[in-house]
């Protein structure tokens, strides 16, 4: 038997990442400079426990303000009695980053802790280098609003929408790259897998060389790379579409025309 589900509470709009949280529970603000934490936890519990003991896990999240992005259960032959079966699962959520220690505490008490990984990256450098570029951008861009109003002819126009146009693509690759950052600083990421005695072990990273995650975040960049693509687009398109008649007009004005004199 093999299934997976996910269970996530409400919606809250006060999350930064617009994730989930249960109801009354508030996001403690962060200390110290912003890091992205992650963790991969391994757990055995006793045979026959794996349905409490996910309960249990499931309970003591939602305690510490987070919510379960997904879980992925199996059952497996024993081998020794006819029908009998093992549990084994891999539980995935997400936790406020303020209560990232508190929550792996509360875990290991689930059962007996095997293995324990724990990572962190500093993006504070990361961060205040994407601010600093965002409100040069925003600068640059003003001026050639400002420089807009005062284009005499098409031809001068056209030159500052489409630098408005490319600056307008950066500020939103910009923004998109900051938001990512305040939702993986906001929130850690923690991986729990969890096996009945008896059963073979599971790894919630895959592969001990770390392969397997890596492809993992590099498909996770690429689509990211994709959304900053398309907002950007999406936010220089009218002004392309103006640059485009705008140039259909100035040709039209130099073309001679047979009947004109």
């Amino acid at each position: 038997r093999g299934g997976t589900d996910s269970a996530q509470p409400s919606k809250s709009a006060g999350l930064p990442n617009g994730g989930t949280t249960l109801p009354g529970t508030t996001v403690p603000a962060l200390q110290g400079p912003p890091v992205i934490r992650q963790a991969q936890l391994a757990l055995t519990v006793g045979a026959g426990t794996f349905d409490s003991k996910l309960a249990q896990v499931r309970n003591r999240v939602e305690l510490q303000g987070g919510y379960i992005a997904g879980t992925d259960a199996q059952a497996n032959p024993t081998g020794q009695v006819q029908d009998s079966q093992i549990r084994t699962g891999i539980i995935n959520f997400m936790v406020p980053a303020a209560h990232f220690d508190g929550t792996i505490d509360e875990l290991a008490k689930v059962g007996k802790v095997q293995s324990e990984h724990i990572t962190g990256t500093d993006v504070g450098a990361q961060y205040v280098d994407l601010r600093a570029r965002l409100a040069n951008a925003e600068a640059q861009r003003n001026a050639m609003l400002a420089l807009l109003t005062k284009a005499q002819n098409i031809n001068d126009i056209i030159a500052v929408q489409n630098q408005i146009g490319q600056i307008t693509a950066q500020i939103e690759q910009l923004k998109g790259q900051i938001k990512y950052l305040d939702d993986n600083t906001s929130y850690s990421s923690i991986s729990v897998t969890m096996t009945e005695s008896g059963a073979p072990a599971r790894t919630a990273t895959g592969d001990g060389w770390g392969f397997a995650t890596a492809l993992n975040d590099a498909a996770h960049n690429f689509v990211t790379t994709i959304n900053y693509v398309v907002t950007g687009l999406g936010a220089i398109g009218p002004l392309l579409v103006l640059g485009f008649l705008g140039y259909l007009v100035l040709r039209w004005r130099r073309v001679p025309l047979p009947w004109r004199p």
